[in-house]
This record gives C-alpha cells, structure tokens and sequence, in this order.
C-alpha cells in the first residue's frame, strides 16, 4: 500500500506469509524486512529488525510493540544514524492456512455432478462420425473423457454416487427438448453407482433420446448451483461441487451462462468444460476468466474464477492422466480459496 506525503502511515493489515513456522517455533527469531515500494519491481530497502512471534502475540492497541527500523549500509555510513524510522505493531493474529488435502483429509465431501451434451451439432450416434458413435471396442470422446476425470474424481468422494444429466435432446416419452434430464431417466434418484454407472447409464441413454438443441449450459450450471447453495449453510467446510459439462462446443446461451457463472462463483462450486471434436472453443476460453475477470451480462465480475475448459483432442495422443491432471489442475487451488475466503475450517482436524 502506497501512502504518500506522511513520515508517520498506518497501514492497512498485512499478511507476513511464514509457511514453515511451528508452534513450537514461537520463540525462534524472526528477520522482518521493509522496503520502498517501486511499481518496476526495483524496492528499495528501508530497514529490519529481528522479533519472535511471541514477542509480536503481546502487541494489542492499548499497548502497541515497537521496532527501531535498521538498515545496516546506512548505520555503516552515517556517524549520526540512528534509524530508519520506527515500526509499531498493534495487534498479531496467527491464522492457520489449510491445503487442499487438509481439506479432503479433515472431512471435506467434493460433490461430483457430470453434464453431457446431446445437441445435434454432435451428429447421429448411429455414424462413425457422431461424437457419440461407440466405436467397435465401445468408447467414444465422450466416454473417454468421463473416465479420465471421474476416476480421478471419484476417489474424493466417500458414497460414490454421482448425479449425471444430459442436455439439448429430446427426452422419452414425450420427447420434448430437456437441458438437465437424468441419464437414468429417473428425476427423484438421478444418482449413478460409481463412473461405470454413469458410463452404463449413458450407453442405455444414447439410443432411447433424440439428439437436438439448442446447446444450454445455463439449467444445469443452476441446477448444481442450488445444491451448492444450501450449502453456504454449513459452519464447516464439509461440502464443495464439482461439474463437468462435456461438449461439443457452441454455446446457445452465452449471456445466461455468464451469469450463471458469475452467481457460481460466491458458491462452493467449480466448474469443469471438456470441448470434445473439433468445433471453435472461442466461447470456452472466455468462459474460462483466465484472461480476465469473467463478468454477467449486467457487469457484474465474478468474485472467483472457478471454470476450467480443456480442449480433449489436445491429449488424444497422450497419456489418459494427463487430460485428468489438466482438468483438475485449478480445482484444489478453487476449493482453498473458496474455504479459506470464508474462513472455514475442516469438519475434523487433518491432524488427527
């Protein structure tokens, strides 16, 4: 923070980072050091001075610590040094940061929900050239993809049972176009026994919808936005909402999804999009904030950046871990700054 003009500031808190400290480091000494603060990077130094954290937890505002400020090429120079000002600490907070894995080690359920597109734009599965043909040895783009990430998924979640749903078909018996109809035809129990559930649930689908459109991602996005909602309710970090929306590629409704996205985002939810084929993805990567704050229609910026697109054809020839490490590679980093925003803690303490 840059305060001008004023040989006395006050300075809005500030975070010292100490990684490694312990508790039972509470009285090894610490080197705190201060600069002049330069845009290009250049900082100049002021000063330092040596404290423990025991010596810093005695600080409150009625009684402030002190520190003379000592830059040691100056003391070395100037005969008359003394200082380089004085820094005076008036409260000390320690805040204990989890990881990822305190989080999921300490209780933490990661909810997995699987959204596939079954728009037109993907061909008829009866062609080899439909995105959702089943190849003579039984797999698709589609079906490739779920398995990467969900075997990866899957291991974070105690039940197992993941809810999957569809989008852009026509849906039995009276085929209207549905954009969040189970895969398992049931509304009241949506749930898949495991990722070969949800793969068995989407071969007996296939060949029962009609594939049509237009391709929404908003309904289902809310759908699972919902959930995540009534989670907010929780004291603890206990629940967090992974989607993954496989598709095609272009997007129907891009305004409803941005702000879709953008209420998601306050939520303990992230987002996953698998593009699969060969369509433009332009749509996706913006979708995805990572060039910018993702904004609703109406402007307002998403608090967090919690999509993450993935283009499939990009790892055909590579190894299947290596779609499920970039798919996943954001969503631990998601989950510790949702918790960690809002000051939750693990159900039980990882430690334990």
């Amino acid at each position: 923070q840059v305060i001008k003009n004023n040989l006395n500031p006050v300075w809005r808190p500030f975070k010292i980072s100490l990684n490694s400290l312990c508790y039972s480091d509470m009285d090894k000494s610490i080197k705190v050091e201060c600069y002049d603060y330069d845009s290009d990077g250049s900082h100049d130094l002021i000063g330092s001075f040596q404290t423990t954290m025991s010596k810093l937890k005695e600080a409150s505002r009625s009684s402030p610590i002190e520190f003379e400020c000592i830059n040691e090429k100056k003391r070395q120079k100037k005969k008359n040094y003394k200082n380089s000002g004085i820094v005076s600490i008036k409260h000390c907070e320690i805040i204990v940061e989890c990881t990822f894995l305190d989080y999921i080690m300490g209780g933490c359920q990661l909810n997995f929900t699987v959204g596939i597109d079954f728009t037109g734009s993907n061909g008829d599965p009866r062609s080899p050239d439909s995105l959702h043909y089943l190849s003579p040895n039984g797999v698709n783009e589609y079906l490739t993809a779920i398995w990467s990430v969900g075997m990866v998924i899957q291991d974070y979640d105690t039940d197992k049972m993941f809810p999957a749903f569809g989008f852009g078909a026509q849906v039995p018996p009276s085929f209207q176009v549905s954009h969040e109809f189970p895969l398992n035809f049931n509304p009241s129990n949506p749930f898949c026994n495991g990722i070969q559930g949800i793969v068995d649930a989407y071969r007996a689908c296939l060949p029962q919808v009609k594939l049509y459109g237009p391709t929404n991602f908003s309904p289902i996005i809310n759908h699972v936005a919902r959930f995540a909602a009534a989670a907010t309710q929780q004291q603890t970090a206990s629940q967090y909402f992974i989607l993954l929306i496989i598709t095609d590629g272009v997007i129907t409704d891009l305004d409803q999804t941005r702000t879709a996205i953008v209420n998601a985002s306050k939520l303990p939810m992230s987002i996953i999009i698998v593009g699969v084929g060969g369509a433009d993805f332009g749509a996706m990567e913006f979708l995805d904030g990572d060039d910018g704050v993702l904004r609703s229609s109406s402007g307002e910026p998403a608090v967090r950046d919690i999509v993450q697109f993935v283009p499939f054809r990009k790892f055909l020839n590579s190894p299947k871990e290596a779609l499920a490490q970039c798919v996943l590679a954001e969503v631990p980093q998601q989950v510790v700054n949702y918790f960690s925003t809002y000051k939750l803690q693990p159900p039980k303490n990882p430690a334990a």
